[in-house]
């Protein structure tokens, strides 16, 4: 997931809407998370049922603000090393602290749906942890949780793990490709997503956090066509100015990733069409439409500011929460009318300690490594 693009060392206005969306997803991503617990592991019967769609938004919104901040500094000959160096200032300090909090609430997640934990000594989650800070990506057979992750005190890590192969990718190679040559590597990467979503065996784009040969290729087809269609997104300037935009596209994302499951178990591919449509056609929209207008202001650019910084923050720490309210609600049978004030206390939870991450510790530590290891520029 792409952090705000209100960055603290380059000097780029950035844009102010997309801030707002991104936050808007982290939001839509906790309340998915908390009904999860309720749908018995069946996608089918998921609330707010399209909500991993979220992640495949944000990799959108990533290859959009890459190209918009760095495109232009390869001319100015910003080296790879320099490009590195911005990504790790500004992505890891929060994927640290994922991974400690992951950490420190492992064994508070002791509970059926996670049979490994309670056979996990205290010296392999300090273990994990460490490697997990690292992004190094583990195995199945060192998982500690039984849920097959990547990072397994901190299951969201993975679409960050996609996120730095998307960002080196970029600067390797994709960065010098003419607009024409991107657009047939976005409409290969496109076909790979219909192909994955219509015609997979689950009918949707569910999936990446195993370090398999089905979540690598998950995982791939998930990154490489929504970053970068959001590099020639940016790169074609194609920008929708409408009343409200901020509104507006709001609406539209937290209608796409509420709307319920479509096809049932009989018509998979039905669900297919609507992610990839999604993916390839809907969001590119609400980018568009995000991107039209920089320069805002008002009550409700106030809160795109707001859950904008929030964004990242709250991606990267809410899913320890989730795991101990998950195992209670199920080991417990809890059914959802005695669980909704729990779950909204833990929904305030997350957002008061991703709050809490980000001006005590992120911007901070973030500020201090810029006037130490980053260029002016």
């Amino acid at each position: 997931m792409q952090p705000s693009t209100t960055a603290i060392t380059p000097a780029k206005s950035h844009f102010v809407i997309l801030d707002g969306l991104r936050g808007v997803a982290s939001l839509m991503v906790v309340v998915f998370h908390l009904f999860e617990a309720y749908s018995g592991g069946s996608a089918q019967k998921q609330i707010i049922n399209h909500g991993y769609l979220a992640v495949d938004f944000f990799f959108l919104l990533s290859g959009f603000v890459v190209a918009y901040a760095y495109d232009d500094r390869w001319l100015a000959n910003m080296t790879q090393w320099d490009f590195y160096k911005r990504r790790l200032v500004r992505l890891q300090p929060m994927i640290i602290m994922g991974s400690l909090i992951g950490a420190a609430l492992f064994f508070f997640q002791d509970y059926s749906i996670f049979p490994k934990i309670a056979g996990t000594p205290a010296w392999q989650v300090v273990l994990v942890m460490v490697i997990g800070m690292t992004m190094i990506p583990l195995p199945p057979s060192a998982d500690i949780r039984g849920w097959n992750e990547t990072h397994p005190v901190n299951g969201p890590a993975w679409s960050l793990l996609y996120e730095y192969v998307a960002n080196i990718l970029y600067a390797v190679g994709v960065r010098k490709l003419s607009n024409k040559a991107l657009g047939v590597l976005v409409a290969l990467a496109g076909v790979a997503v219909i192909y994955l979503a219509v015609f997979g065996p689950r009918g949707d784009l569910i999936g990446g956090w195993s370090l398999d040969p089905q979540g690598i290729h998950i995982g791939l087809t998930r990154v490489m066509f929504p970053f970068f269609a959001g590099v020639l997104l940016m790169r074609l300037g194609r920008r929708i100015k409408v009343p409200n935009g901020f509104a507006v596209c709001s609406l539209l994302l937290i209608v796409a990733l509420a709307l319920p499951r479509f096809g049932g178990t009989d018509k998979l591919w039905l669900n297919g069409i609507y992610d990839s449509a999604c993916v390839i056609l809907l969001f590119p929209l609400i980018v568009a439409i995000g991107a039209g207008e920089k320069d805002v202001d008002g009550v409700s650019v106030r809160m795109a500011r707001f859950f904008g910084d929030l964004s990242y923050p709250l991606y990267i720490t809410h899913y320890p929460l989730i795991y101990i309210y998950t195992g209670w609600v199920v080991d417990k049978k809890i059914p959802p009318e005695q669980g909704a004030l729990v779950g909204a206390g833990v929904f305030v939870a997350a957002v008061a300690i991703a709050w809490a991450c980000l001006k005590l510790y992120d911007e901070p530590l973030r500020r201090w490594l810029a006037g130490r290891l980053l260029k002016a520029g």
